[in-house]
């Protein structure tokens, strides 16, 4: 059969492109055909392919040890509900003395005002030691403690800090669940920090981030009445996660979360878990802690610290040096008072 000249042009256009598509196809099927095991297991409808180790989350990289940590340490960590009576007859219109006089012992008593509030805590020891902050509990002597299967003890404050944020109830109960501490002396910036707590009243909440920092003094936090070096962490803290744990990898106590700052996100602070469990045992042993007192206001002096002092030219003392610790100000009935110190003295050694 003889084929016209256009005939024989589109048989071969058809010829060539049938070619170039068998070539694109072998091109992409070859890698699959090439990786397919020789015995494939069957698939139905309810059965998935198996996943490698890794993407199943049990490698040396996956986030299991947080589920792990927090199913070790969740128990442990409770709910502390407390409330604090503001009632007060200066807060009463009627307590000025003309209304005392004239209505004599008739007058009205003043309103009830309860302020109530919810925090974290964490059991230390199986009879009911459980480690929380001071401001969680601070003003209340009984509070109520929530477990985390529901159970609920009447708590009796045994002791409160201010100074470091430490407070310590006791519930009356035996076996209970109780956390593992950890070391937070050698921890490093960068490693693993995960958050348990009742923030905003949701219970039992965990976050996860890492160490940030540490070391932070109690200014740098924005609470400068305290005494501790804080750890920073990224792990979200709330109101309501203060006094919970924050643990590491291992799912150890290695702090109690107990601040944040409210002019930033993501920063977190805790009180490093030595500290706290040296000032819970001084508190359940003698329901108080003593600090060492000087008594003096001071400053750090530099060559700028100086002249921002200078230019101030109210110092009721000369300022001549430029290095050591400034007094600025003595406070009345201290020991720094009693051993002769004065604003304007320039502390330049310490023991010796």
């Amino acid at each position: 059969m003889r084929l016209t000249l256009k005939q024989f042009s589109t048989a071969l256009c058809l010829l060539f492109l049938g070619g170039g598509v068998g070539v694109a196809g072998g091109y992409y099927l070859l890698p699959l055909i090439a990786s397919r095991p020789s015995n494939p297991a069957p698939l139905s409808s309810n059965r998935l392919p198996v996943l490698p180790l890794a993407a199943q989350g049990q490698g040396p990289n996956d986030l299991n040890f947080i589920a792990k940590a927090a199913q070790k340490i969740g128990p442990a960590v409770v709910r502390i509900d407390a409330a604090r009576n503001l009632t007060g007859a200066a807060d009463f219109p009627y307590s000025h003395p003309f209304f005392r006089g004239f209505l004599g012992r008739d007058r009205p008593q003043p309103p009830e005002r309860i302020e109530r509030g919810t925090g974290s805590g964490f059991i230390l020891r199986a009879d009911g030691r459980v480690l929380t902050n001071a401001h969680v509990v601070e003003g209340a002597e009984r509070v109520k403690v929530t477990l985390k299967d529901g159970q609920v003890y009447a708590g009796q404050v045994v002791g409160v800090d201010p100074m470091t944020d430490v407070a310590v109830v006791k519930i009356n109960a035996k076996n209970l669940p109780v956390v593992v501490l950890g070391q937070s002396d050698h921890l490093l910036p960068g490693e693993w920090a995960i958050a348990i707590g009742n923030p905003l009243g949701l219970d039992n909440t965990v976050t996860v981030g890492i160490i940030s920092a540490l070391g932070r003094s109690s200014s740098e936090v924005g609470v400068p009445d305290k005494r501790v070096k804080f750890i920073q962490t990224d792990a979200a803290i709330n109101p309501g996660n203060s006094g919970g744990p924050l643990l590491n990898a291992q799912g150890e106590v290695i702090g109690v979360n107990t601040a944040i700052r409210a002019d930033a996100q993501g920063l977190g602070f805790a009180i490093p878990i030595q500290t706290a469990q040296r000032i819970a045992e001084q508190l359940f042993s003698r329901g108080k802690i003593e600090h060492p007192y000087l008594g003096i206001h001071m400053v750090t002096l530099t060559p700028d610290v100086q002249q921002e002092l200078l230019k101030a030219k109210d110092l009721p003392f000369r300022l001549t040096a430029d290095q050591g610790v400034l007094i600025i100000r003595v406070m009345e009935k201290s020991p720094a008072l009693q051993a002769g110190l004065k604003a304007g003295d320039i502390i330049v050694a310490v023991g010796g």
